[in-house]
């Protein structure tokens, strides 16, 4: 049983559909292994056993009996802590929600149980989802896959640690700037940030709502695309016959490459040298409409996160790590006007970025320009912290300003990953490129 769970969730379902692999014992062996996993009190908040026996056990008397509800019904996954979960606590990796316990599933949750996933439990997380970096001096800080002195990646930084080390078939975090697709990039595994709007965000414990999404991490492409779908109750996206060769890339120039470091670029190029040899067309080009957008950012996104929570964090400060309570409250100073003005320059640019990239299938840049920095530094020097959070969530954020799905990829080197940026609702299309390119890429 513990060769399975390291496996796509994709296969694990097709195993419990022919009937070589049964979700109770798998998800008994999910549980065992996150209890016995030495830094398991790091990753998961909380496990949810007794619900997570009871699906199973369900979808396994559904199995037997020919009626699974679809290709994932029976496989074990984990929640990032800000999804609501009926009668058990959802705390958004905030001292400040300690002991909300919510009485209503998350729609997102609601929607994947009645089509057969297995909730494990929940996953650590960043203060209310706001760093890049998964660092958590006030709840917990998962170990990085790759190296436990690195940081994760945030905000959903336990999901990606569950799947990575085999303590979950695969997880679903949310991204406002890069919060899926950060901590897939940082520990191997892909990562399916959505458009906004997409999938509900009833019972999402929020950051940002104009900029707030729904997202699987997973270990292939077609294990996210089968979590979208369970996710909104829909049918998967068709990976059948998708082909790289003929798909019209443009490598975007200038911001994503200002300030990267040599390991995560040089990873990049050689991925996408291998797409290119396996057939795409790859252009290069820089916008500079990327600069302004990305010059919006702090008119945009802490404004409205700290409207949303300035209550309740100026009701007890001293609950959070003061370098996150620095950011929420940086949106203090920016007006109504300046605000409004802001989004009004914001749509503009998105009707012209959609116009300058309409020729392409997709547009590439480095998921993060930096690798994964070590955890001690980050908590012991301020500055450190401020810079390495700027620029892990520098490139993820085009994708959330233009409002488009985006899809990251293992490239290869560990801690790195490559991003394809797709139109907005446009997540199939995506999806069937994603595929072609994982296959190409190996």
């Amino acid at each position: 049983m513990q060769d399975w769970l390291t496996k796509p969730a994709a296969e694990q379902g097709r195993a419990i559909g022919r009937g070589d692999l049964d979700p109770l014992a798998l998800t008994e062996a999910y549980l065992a292994a996150a209890k016995a996993h030495p830094e398991a009190g790091r990753i998961y908040a909380r496990l949810t056993e007794e619900r997570a026996l009871a699906e199973a056990a369900a979808a396994s008397a559904r199995a037997r009996a020919g009626l699974r509800r679809g290709v994932l019904d029976g496989v074990p996954i984990s929640w990032k802590d800000l999804f609501d979960s009926a009668g058990v606590a959802t705390e958004a990796g905030s001292r400040l929600l300690e002991g909300r316990v919510p009485t209503a599933d998350a729609e997102v949750l609601a929607t994947a149980t009645a089509g057969g996933l297995v909730c494990l439990g929940k996953t650590h997380m960043t203060e209310l989802a706001f760093s890049g970096l998964g660092i958590n001096p006030m709840t917990a800080t998962p170990p990085n896959v790759f190296d436990p002195a690195l940081a994760p990646g945030g905000s959903s930084s336990g999901a990606a640690v569950s799947v990575g080390l085999g303590l979950a078939a695969a997880a679903i975090g949310s991204d406002t700037g890069g919060s899926v697709r950060i901590p897939s990039a940082w520990n191997g595994l892909v990562g399916l940030k959505t458009t906004s709007g997409r999938l509900s965000l009833q019972g999402v414990v929020p950051l940002a709502l104009r900029f707030d999404t729904v997202g699987p991490l997973a270990r292939t492409v077609e294990d996210c695309a089968l979590l979208l779908a369970a996710l909104e109750g829909g049918r998967a996206a068709d990976l059948t016959g998708a082909q790289i060769k003929g798909a019209r890339l443009l490598v975007l120039e200038g911001l994503p490459f200002e300030g990267a470091r040599e390991v995560p670029v040089a990873a990049f190029e050689a991925a996408v040298a291998r797409l290119a040899e396996a057939g795409a067309q790859v252009d290069r080009k820089e916008l500079r409409l990327t600069d302004l957008a990305m010059a919006l950012s702090p008119t945009l996104f802490a404004p409205e996160a700290y409207g949303l929570w300035a209550d309740v964090i100026e009701a007890a400060p001293e609950k959070m790590y003061p370098l996150i309570l620095e950011r929420f409250r940086g949106g203090q100073a920016v007006s109504a006007p300046e605000y409004v003005a802001g989004w009004r320059r914001l749509e503009a640019l998105r009707r012209e970025w959609a116009a300058e990239v309409a020729g392409y299938d997709a547009v590439l840049v480095p998921t993060a320009p930096i690798l994964p920095p070590d955890a001690a530094r980050l908590l012991s020097d301020p500055a450190y912290f401020a810079t390495e959070n700027l620029l892990a969530l520098r490139n993820t954020r085009i994708g959330n300003l233009f409002g488009l799905c985006v899809l990251t990829l293992p490239t290869g080197v560990s801690g790195t990953g490559l991003s394809l940026m797709g139109a907005a609702g446009q997540e199939e299309r995506l999806l069937r490129l994603g595929h072609a390119a994982e296959a190409a890429l190996g």
